[in-house]
Order: C-alpha cells, then structure tokens, then sequence
C-alpha cells in the first residue's frame, strides 16, 4: 500500500502536465464529449520513428499523467508496440519509489522564512486562493516553508480529475518490468526545473493556478478527453496559453526540455534496441515538438492509427 507521502507526491508529479497544457485546459474540444465504453474509440497519439531508408528505429506516445479508473485506453496498436518495444523511455522511473520521491520534493521545495502564500499573490487573488487551498482541505501549516512553484504544483491538483496511480506512464512501468527503463530526466531534475524559477515566474504559475482553477472545476475532464481522441491540434494551442505565453516558463518548462530530449534521443535511437519513448503528450506537438525536432535530425515520424 502507497504512504499518504506517496501520494502526494503522486499528485504533485500529476500537476505538471496540467501545467504544459495550460491548466485551465480552454483549448481542450468537447469533442468528443466522453470517455465511457459508448463513447469515440481510443486513439492516443502513437508515432512510428524510422531512419531515412524506412528502416523502424522506434516508437513515441503520448502520456497522461492521471486517469479514472479503468479508462480504456490500450488500443490494439498501442499493445503491438508495447510487445514489439526493447527498452521503455520515461521522463521518470522510479515513479513506485514514493518515499523517495516525497524526499526528494521535501528537499527541493523547502525554504525557511517564506511570505505567507497569501503575499506571494496579487490582493484580487486572495479570495480565490483563500477558497483553493480550502476545497484541498490543506494542514494550516502546509504552505509555511512550501516555496511557490511547489505551492503551485501541489495546489494544481486540488480541482483535476483522474488518478495519478493510472497514469499511462506508471502502468506502461509495470508492462516492461524485465526490460530495460530509461529515464530523460528523473525525478531531482524533473523538480530541479521549478526549483531554478525565479521567484516572479513562481509566481505567476501560482496566480495561474489560482486564476484557472474555476475553469477547471466546470470541465475537470477535458484534458483527458483531448488526450483520449489525439487531438494534436488542440493540445498543441492549449502549449500555447495560460502561463505558456511567457516566453521565460515556455522554454525552462517546455521548449527547452524538448531540445534535450531530442538530442538524448537521437543517441538512443543510433543503437539497435528499439525504444519506445513515451513522454507527456504536450512534448509530442507542435513546431518545438520531438515529432518535428526528431523530423529535423533525418528520421521519418508517422502516426499509427488503430485498426
């Protein structure tokens, strides 16, 4: 059984795709309009990645990091893959590590003598705040020593919908237990990124999560419905509003991820195991996507479709 701190932190790992695809998620469609057995078929975004003579090198899909119970979302071709699949690419690993990982975020996100979480917001922000962080039903003390990308990340959580113990990118963990897992940035420099924020930035994730959080309470699952369809136009407009139009918080938690990643892959991808990278699905799309920046380095990037 998962500790209360592994929980938590479950859901402060969960917060940080809210925030790529700009929490309040207003880009999402309503359609399709529900994630229920009669609803569209599932269709994840899922990439073949080949070298220039066709050869498959490997796979890219996109993930959700919190889910309801039993959503159906393994198509066919998503099981193929996963079969066909050498090694597992993740942003992080050990993500059943929960102790680990609430350390990790204590040490990262603790700092003495911190205004209170009410200074670290514009006055017309208070109430709201003030309401958020009572609908989490927060210790008083939570937020004291809680730095404010943390504040932001943990209150992130407070009005999404889904379970983080069904995320995609656990449960695809589990599939490739015997087989190699690699990670591109583990959990201390997943954090880390947060972590380096000025504090004017910190803020304004904050004032983004507390401004949004309404929004959020009206359609908490529209981010999962964009998800579940592979609706790469919206997610790539949603990468580009709410505090994503801050060209400072686009490239530390976006753009510059990106070009890492793609220059970790493109190692990966010279040697014979063929990966299958599954990262959050805002890093897929776009023109600063890996689908384009890997198109850059030669590779031909198609997208598989379900029988």
């Amino acid at each position: 059984m998962r500790d209360k701190a592994g929980a938590t932190i479950w859901r402060q790992f969960a917060a940080v795709i809210a925030l790529l695809l700009n929490i309040t998620l207003v880009g999402c469609s309503d359609a399709p309009d529900k994630t229920a057995a009669d609803g569209p078929r599932p269709t994840p975004l899922l990439y073949e990645i080949a070298s220039a003579d066709g050869t498959i090198e490997g796979w890219m899909l996109g993930t959700i990091h919190a889910l309801p119970p039993d959503t159906a979302w393994r198509t066919p071709t998503i099981t193929g893959t996963i079969e066909q699949a050498d090694l597992l690419v993740v942003e992080i690993a050990a993500l059943d590590d929960g102790r680990a990982l609430s350390q990790t975020f204590a040490a990262l996100s603790a700092s003495p003598d911190l205004p209170t979480l009410g200074e670290r917001v514009t006055p017309d922000l208070a109430a709201p705040l003030a309401s958020l962080v009572s609908r989490g039903d927060f210790a008083p003390d939570t937020f004291a020593s809680m730095e404010t990308w943390a504040a932001a990340l943990t209150l992130a959580r407070v009005d999404a919908s889904g379970d983080p113990a069904n995320g995609v990118d656990r449960a695809l963990i589990a599939e490739f237990a015997g087989r190699p897992i690699r990670e591109l940035e583990g959990a201390a420099g997943q954090l880390s990124i947060f972590d380096r924020l000025p504090e004017a930035q910190q803020r304004a994730m904050l004032a983004a999560v507390v401004r949004e959080s309404e929004a959020a309470r009206k359609d908490p699952e529209r981010l999962q419905r964009a998800w579940l369809s592979g609706d790469a136009e919206t997610i790539e407009v949603s990468t580009r509003e709410g505090i994503l139009t801050d060209p400072g918080l686009r490239e530390a938690l976006l753009v510059g991820r990106n070009r890492r990643w793609a220059a970790a892959l493109v190692s990966l991808l010279d040697q014979p195991p063929r990966p299958l990278i599954a990262v959050g699905t805002a890093h897929l799309v776009g023109p600063d996507g890996l689908t384009e920046l890997l198109k850059a380095e030669g590779y031909r990037i198609r997208r598989l479709s379900p029988p």
